[in-house]
């Protein structure tokens, strides 16, 4: 690097022997200007810090009902590290709702299905998970092979879905593609009904259904439903973390940043512990 710096500013900055180096005259100029510079960058940020809302506060997070269990565990831990008077709320809401309390003021950040159109909110990708499907062990015997299974596999099966009121863009992209395939969707769900793992289990133990599900999930499996992988990953499961483009709240970029960091961790499409 410092070789580099001789190279562009055409001057020798050390001066190097067998016994060590020791700065020139331009190279102890250099050193004076650059811990001013260090100087002035610290003095910045103490005024910047001012004007950015404090850490000590509540920050109100949004989850949907299916996220890898240890997702936030480590951001949270991070959060607290760097802002212990920092108090974290959670709430399950839909897409649609987080959205709407992203606008109204009454949530801080956001973890939802899909990005968000227009300007007002930024985001930030945090997880990316390849979904396999929920069906009868029975069933599994017949459409499976080793590694998995095809989705036209399931063509006269139908699939036990979520209202699209909860996510409209989400619900359209799984329904594109289940029809692609050749597969039936059932009746539509209710409006308003969350489709909570009870109801998954008891649609599909009817054997006469499958639902998705993704691979890390903490739901135990009860006894005849089997989770398998689909070949191919034709659907995969989007979350962003969405806030306030306007925010200058240091305790959320510390959350956000660390759910970055996490990203890496929840892709890898493994499937999901045994049954309970």
């Amino acid at each position: 690097m410092t070789s580099a710096l001789e190279r562009e500013l055409g001057v020798d900055l050390l001066i190097r022997s067998s016994t060590g180096v020791r700065p020139t005259e331009a190279g102890r100029t250099l050193l004076v200007e650059a811990r001013a510079v260090l100087a002035r960058y610290e003095r910045a940020v103490s005024a910047l810090s001012r004007h950015t809302e404090p850490g000590g506060s509540l920050l109100r997070l949004g989850i949907p009902l299916e996220l890898p269990e240890d997702l936030l565990v480590g951001p949270l831990a991070r959060v607290g590290e760097r802002f212990p008077e920092t108090r974290v709320r959670a709430r399950h809401l839909s897409t649609a709702a987080q959205f709407a309390a992203l606008r109204t003021g009454d949530l801080d950040v956001a973890l939802v299905r899909e990005h968000p159109i227009g300007g007002g909110l930024d985001a930030s990708l945090i997880v990316a998970e390849p979904l396999g499907v929920l069906v009868t062990d029975e069933m599994a015997g017949r459409v499976a092979g080793p590694a998995g299974v095809r989705l036209e596999r399931l063509v006269g099966v139908h699939w036990v879905g979520f209202p699209r009121t909860a996510s409209p863009a989400w619900y359209d992209e799984v329904t594109a593609i289940l029809r692609s395939h050749g597969l039936d969707l059932g009746p539509p769900a209710p409006e308003g009904q969350e489709l909570i793992p009870e109801v998954k289990f008891t649609a599909v133990l009817s054997g006469r259904a499958f639902a998705l599900a993704p691979p890390h999930w903490s739901a135990p499996l009860p006894p005849g439903v089997t989770w398998l992988p689909l070949l191919e990953r034709p659907l995969v499961r989007r979350t962003w973390a969405v806030w306030p483009a306007e925010s200058r709240r240091r305790d959320l970029g510390a959350l956000v940043a660390a759910l970055e960091d996490a990203y890496g961790g929840h892709n890898d499409g493994e499937e999901p512990g045994g049954k309970g």
